[in-house]
């Protein structure tokens, strides 16, 4: 296949990364069980459905809260160390969660924004050690294998919790979340880069604005960030709500529901694959086509077709949206100023894991008043055209901006 290239040995065959994407890995693995093993809740009826919806928004408000924070301290100390406090911020708000069980739904709620925290000042420090510990050539390999880690999580994670269910009670498994997320604390390896550890009294504002002013240095990482902003707030957010009213009004079942989000996965893992090893010429263009592919979701909503069609359209979707991650992790560990990175990784997860919950928010509602279908159909044009409109911006191609002169920024 022209643009492959292969390689001899694979990145796993260095010890710094395999701690790095054991210790990524463990904390997917947590992050993603949490909300079925408190899902488990409500059926045993440990807890109320209003009580799941309060404590999940708090982990998210933690996330949120902590994501520009956690991208400004990664980038005034040794990433491993922020790695190391969020994970073990995690690991103890855990059992507090399992404590809170059915007696506090207070108690529960802090805890879960406490782990939210953990798990959002993970986040940039994860994407800023990830390219000190992997040299330049075999970082989107390494971007692939971490994108790989997430879909096998997504998919193992809830039958895991489900047949660990059967053997233990739900406070066990809340204690096993603070397991990982221990695990993820202390397995990173120590990262390369020559961070100025200061006494100086820290300047958050003035820190973070540096990070805005060295993101909007690089058109194509603001372009790029705009399309899958849009995407995530109007097609994912879309698809989240309507897919389970389609596959109940429409095919009758809730069998259709659980194909197209398996299908979205496994297309998904068939991307991260692909683009472990695939070096497209034109990345940033390819990039940009899988993630206006996502469109698909939402046309195949909006038609009458038959229920094998939706779950092709997600398996598509899945398949694109990895054709994006990978060149854009990449594009933003190689062309983003080093000392800048996990600020600029902060803004990039704060937009578009920050606003999915502002588009579920609105979608809801707006189905209500116009119909599934309206929705469904400006969604999939904004899937479309968000991508497209960034491609016009030339340093799109390659996620790459065009070098002034030999050493000049960007290369």
């Amino acid at each position: 296949m022209r643009g492959v290239e292969r390689r001899s040995a694979s990145v796993f065959r260095s010890p710094d990364f395999l701690r790095l994407w054991t210790s990524t890995t463990a904390s997917g693995l947590a992050t993603w069980a949490l909300p079925f093993i408190l899902g488990l809740a409500v059926l045993d009826r440990s807890m109320t459905a209003v009580a799941l919806g309060v404590v999940l928004a708090a982990r998210t408000v933690g996330f949120l809260v902590a994501v520009p924070v956690a991208g400004v301290l990664a980038d005034r100390y040794p990433r491993r160390r922020i790695v190391l406090w969020a994970g073990l911020l995690a690991a103890g708000a855990s059992p507090l969660i399992a404590l809170g069980l059915g007696r506090s739904t207070v108690v529960m709620a802090v805890a879960a924004a406490v782990a939210g925290a953990g798990q959002g000042a993970c986040r940039p420090a994860f994407q800023a050690l990830t390219a000190e510990v992997v040299a330049d050539d075999r970082r989107q390999e390494a971007n692939a294998a971490m994108t790989l880690a997430v879909r096998v999580t997504t998919l193992v994670a809830p039958g895991l919790t489900a047949v660990l269910a059967v053997v233990v009670d739900t406070p066990a498994l809340l204690v096993a979340t603070g397991v990982l997320w221990l695990a993820a604390a202390l397995l990173p390896p120590r990262g390369t880069a020559r961070v100025a550890v200061t006494t100086a009294r820290p300047r958050f504002v003035a820190d973070f604005v540096a990070g805005l002013r060295e993101a909007r240095r690089h058109p194509w990482f603001l372009a790029g960030l705009g399309a899958l902003t849009a995407v995530i707030a109007t097609g994912y957010s879309a698809t989240g709500v309507a897919l389970p009213l389609v596959s109940r009004d429409r095919y009758g079942t809730e069998a259709v529901l659980a194909a197209a989000l398996t299908a979205y996965t496994l297309g998904a893992l068939v991307g991260a694959v692909l683009m472990a090893r695939w070096r497209p010429r034109a990345q940033g263009w390819v990039a940009l086509a899988g993630l206006g592919a996502y469109g698909v979701a939402p046309v195949s909503l909006l038609l009458s077709v038959p229920a094998p069609v939706v779950v092709g359209a997600y398996v598509v979707a899945g398949l694109g949206i990895e054709l994006f991650n990978v060149p854009w992790f990449t594009g933003t560990q190689r062309e983003v100023e080093p000392t800048m990175l996990a600020r600029v990784s902060s803004l990039d997860f704060l937009l578009s894991y920050g606003l999915a919950p502002v588009g579920l928010a609105l979608i809801a509602p707006a189905i209500d008043h116009f119909g599934a279908r309206p929705v469904l159909a400006v969604c999939a044009v904004v899937c479309f055209a968000a991508p497209a409109a960034a491609a016009l911006v030339p340093s799109t191609r390659e996620f790459r901006a065009p070098s002034p002169g030999p050493g000049g920024p960007g290369r």
